[in-house]
């Protein structure tokens, strides 16, 4: 990373007792684009981080008032986000492994080698500028519902969004799986854009969608003559994906024989193109992705058990949007925000009748059918508002006939009534009581007890 890249906003203070050192240190950081500072001791050094506000504190460990040690736990009893370097002798290596466990960023031995420095000082500015990137997200969660380019405020989108934090910032290959349309691909690029790798590569594949001779071929390249028509060389996805990510979509479609090369790339971090000799080294973060469950897919041979293995070291299962409904106004309101500035309109929203319409469908194409439908409702509207008469009829079909009508003759008992109208309501909920217990406006305990009571035939949830 070259001086120019730096922000002036990079401060490092260097907390060295020797003068000599300490001088030298800091001009050679000065040098690499960094603003500078320097303290003779932990306690000017704590003093300095208050008005000098650094990003990164490179310390010695051994000094007299206030060691690194001592200083290092007054910053985290702050809690403090500067990230701190510590510099140790020979002898003292044990203490300054003590220190990373109490959150120091990491230790140098000394004499301090220029380069180590410069290349850990420019990880610590990568990891800087991810949790700045993070700390946006998690104002952007609280304020919009949106987590990078994904959208919902639902405890299930909550919990998605607290792994893809975990993961993003390790190399460890992540799998997601869930139903077409869910938004995998949104989770892959988020995992990316919020990893030190944000600003190298991101290669998507879709296994599903290039036939099986030639998928090998999109993913390790191959050379000239490997195969008809093999009229050039051609780099295939590890290599253009390298020291960045590669995402691979629909991974059970690919052919075993397939995943059993890119089980040998993931392990090796090497390969062979189609036709080559010579071993080709990556350095590749591997995101897939599936629409079916991975351990149906593996019990059934379609996902080899050692690549699931491998892969499963992060899995991110995505809801349909069927079961996060409470999402679907934000979603709503992203789109609409996006297409009213793609096609020049200016749709406020839904009116009434749209609303429970687009509520009461089942979305089986989940988030891009939602969005395919309110594309076509915003170039279709004229007025402020979308209406039922803008959205594909058998969605407001479906909707209109998703209240059916409780019809009681007279002399009904109001237990009878009672056990109707649960009836109903569980056939319409398609058996699943969460939702039948919010129609009816009870707890779900209360509703289990009404079940138990009327000696209604218990049906397993519908998930």
């Amino acid at each position: 990373m070259e001086s120019e890249t730096k922000r002036p906003s990079e401060r490092v203070l260097i907390v060295e007792d020797d003068a000599a050192t300490r001088a030298g240190l800091t001009e050679l950081v000065r040098t690499w684009g960094f603003v500078t500072d320097s303290a003779t001791d932990g306690e000017e050094g704590l003093q300095k981080v208050a008005s000098f506000r650094p990003a990164i504190v490179v310390t010695d460990l051994v000094m007299p008032r206030m060691d690194g040690m001592a200083l290092l736990k007054a910053l985290r009893d702050q809690d403090d986000d500067v990230e701190v370097v510590i510099l140790t002798a020979q002898g003292t290596i044990d203490s300054a492994v003590e220190a990373v466990k109490q959150k120091a960023y990491d230790y140098l031995t000394k004499p301090v080698d220029p380069q180590r420095l410069r290349i850990l000082l420019d990880k610590v500015v990568e990891r800087q500028e991810m949790l700045r990137e993070v700390k946006v997200l998690r104002r952007q969660l609280r304020e919009q519902g949106t987590f990078g380019k994904m959208i919902g405020a639902s405890p299930q989108m909550r919990k998605i969004y607290k792994v893809v934090e975990q993961a993003a910032p390790t190399g460890a290959s992540v799998l997601v799986w869930g139903e077409s349309g869910t938004g995998k691909e949104l989770v892959a690029q988020t995992i990316h854009q919020l990893s030190p790798r944000a600003s190298s590569p991101y290669v998507p594949i879709n296994c599903a969608a290039i036939p099986e001779t030639l998928l090998e071929s999109e993913i390790f390249g191959h050379e000239k003559g490997a195969f008809t028509g093999a009229v050039e060389r051609r780099q295939g996805c590890f290599e253009l994906a390298d020291r960045g990510t590669l995402f691979l979509d629909e991974i059970a479609e690919m052919a075993p024989a397939t995943q059993v090369k890119l089980l040998r790339v993931l392990q090796e971090r090497s390969f062979r193109r189609l036709g080559g000799r010579q071993e080709q080294t990556v350095d590749v973060r591997v995101i897939a992705a599936t629409n079916v469950d991975p351990v149906e897919a593996q019990h059934k041979g379609k996902l080899r058990d050692d690549l699931y293995y491998r892969l499963n070291v992060f899995t991110i299962h995505l809801p349909p949007l069927r079961e996060r409904k409470e999402d679907i106004p934000l979603l709503v309101q992203a789109f609409l925000h996006e297409f009213n500035e793609r096609n020049g309109k200016s749709i406020a929203g839904l009116d009434e009748e749209a609303a429970h319409a687009i509520e009461s469908f089942s979305w089986p194409g989940n988030v891009r059918e939602l969005r395919n439908v309110i594309e076509r409702a915003t170039i279709l509207a004229e007025g402020r508002f979308i209406q039922t008469k803008h959205l594909p009829p058998h969605l407001v079909d479906i909707g209109r006939t998703a209240q059916p009508m409780l019809e009681l003759a007279p002399g009904t008992t109001v237990e009878e009534a009672e056990r109707q109208l649960i009836l109903m309501t569980l056939e319409h909920t398609r058996d699943n009581k969460t939702r039948a217990a919010e129609i009816l406006g009870i707890s779900l305990k209360t509703l289990h007890n009404k079940l138990n009571r009327l000696k209604l035939r218990e049906k397993p949830e519908a998930v």
